[in-house]
């Protein structure tokens, strides 16, 4: 998920950093909702637990993944109740689709306009997201070179978190 030192006290991507979970989840839903009240915008039930799915842990989930939690959950097993409630949450920048994956994370940071970059734990699926300035270094200057106008990326990196790491190195 995103940097954010409120909740980890270290300033580094959060899903990699230990941190007060629970703290996590209930000041994210907090800002979502937030967010959505003064966009006007309805936070649903079904839209408030795939979010809450989401964020309990910082792994990318797949909406089949999302759909079989809801269900335990009594809120329906058709996919569309899903993926309709993943679109909400994906275009009003409360979750992130992970490309690579074809799976979606909670964005910590609901409240304010960013751009991420995504690391992806190849061992564990761990996600952490940071923060992205598509517009500066190799990118940025090579648009700028050509006249393209960046108005979106994508940034994923695969590798291996630390948790993994150290689990190897043992």
């Amino acid at each position: 998920m995103t940097s954010d030192s409120t909740h980890n006290g270290t300033g580094g991507p959060l899903g990699f950093a230990l941190h007060d979970h629970d703290v996590c989840v209930s000041d994210t839903l907090a800002a979502a909702e937030a967010r959505c009240a003064a966009d006007g915008l309805r936070f649903t039930p079904v839209r408030r637990k795939v979010l809450e799915i989401l964020l309990q842990e910082h792994r990318a989930l797949g909406a089949y993944a999302i759909l079989d939690r809801l269900r335990e959950d009594g809120f329906g097993s058709q996919p569309p109740v899903a993926y309709r409630a993943l679109d909400f949450l994906v275009l009003n920048g409360l979750a992130h689709k992970i490309e690579q994956l074809n799976a979606f994370i909670a964005c910590v940071h609901p409240s304010e306009a960013h751009t991420p970059a995504f690391m992806i734990c190849r061992l564990c699926d761990a996600v952490a997201e940071t923060h992205s300035s598509p517009a500066k270094g190799a990118l940025g200057d090579a648009a700028r070179a050509t006249g393209f106008r960046i108005e979106r990326t994508i940034v994923e990196a695969e590798g291996v978190c630390p948790t993994c790491a150290e689990k190897a190195d043992a």
